[in-house]
């Protein structure tokens, strides 16, 4: 199957995160175009808006060549990807540990995180950004997939400089799209591991609960990376799961 036919996928990184994290999934998906974007330098949470903004916009240019476009979005991306598909500008989501308002308030404590834990980490780049990096790093794995070795297969630190690190830290402290869900109304394909600490399970939950149409995979023992080396799998169902919104399941 050739790209043309399947559509494009422009993706969105997560917090300090490189888009070479895509690459194994990339490659299990050869039959599509892929668009990638690189925060590592922006300066500002505007200029991470423009942006992805501007790469969708390009998207939609050739939107005769690459058509069908989904935005693929991990975390700090799956929020992005979120804002951009209320605004009626791709054709589906793929999203991976996603989280429509990751601050929450105390009573909400097992749907996302509390707005001092962000103001810390924002302090903390400021001092030593590799430290805050090396600690968020820690969180993202279960017992079990640090045993696996999963966590060696990701990139190194560093790929971001301090004011991208912030730029994306108060996107994450200030959006929202839990008050749009209901304008969201192209297919969505959440992958969501259900020992995550970053973005809990219980809130992907929600998530799913609130859009018109959205499919979750659940991926048990798992925390906030769910594609990483399970790149085959997800890949076989994403196709699956477009096929099903195509031609009915």
């Amino acid at each position: 199957m050739s790209a043309t036919r399947s559509g494009t996928i422009l993706w969105l990184p997560g917090w300090s995160m490189s888009s070479v994290v895509f690459e194994q999934l990339r490659e299990e998906l050869p039959d599509y175009h892929h668009v990638l974007i690189d925060f590592s330098d922006a300066e500002s949470p505007d200029d991470i808006m423009m942006l992805t903004e501007a790469a969708v916009a390009k998207c939609l240019a050739n939107s005769g060549e690459h058509r069908p476009l989904f935005i693929g979005g991990w975390s700090l991306g799956g929020l992005l990807a979120l804002g951009l598909a209320a605004k009626g500008l791709t054709d589906g989501l793929i999203l991976f540990a996603a989280t429509a308002r990751f601050i929450r308030s105390k009573d909400e404590g097992e749907l996302g995180q509390p707005d001092a834990y962000v103001r810390q980490m924002m302090r903390a780049v400021m001092q030593d950004s590799a430290a805050v990096e090396i600690k968020f790093r820690q969180r993202l794995w279960t017992e079990s997939e640090r045993s696996a070795g999963i966590c060696d297969m990701f990139p190194p630190i560093g790929s971001w400089t301090m004011p991208a690190l912030l730029a994306g830290l108060h996107i994450l402290r200030n959006e929202e799209v839990s008050s749009v869900l209901s304008k969201i109304v192209c297919p969505v394909f959440l992958v969501h591991g259900m020992e995550d600490e970053i973005c809990p399970y219980k809130g992907a939950k929600e998530l799913a609960d609130g859009l018109p149409q959205a499919q979750l995979l659940s991926i048990p023992d798992c925390g906030h990376v769910p594609f990483l080396g399970r790149e085959k799998e997800i890949a076989e169902k994403v196709r699956r799961w477009w096929h099903e919104q195509q031609y009915g399941g």
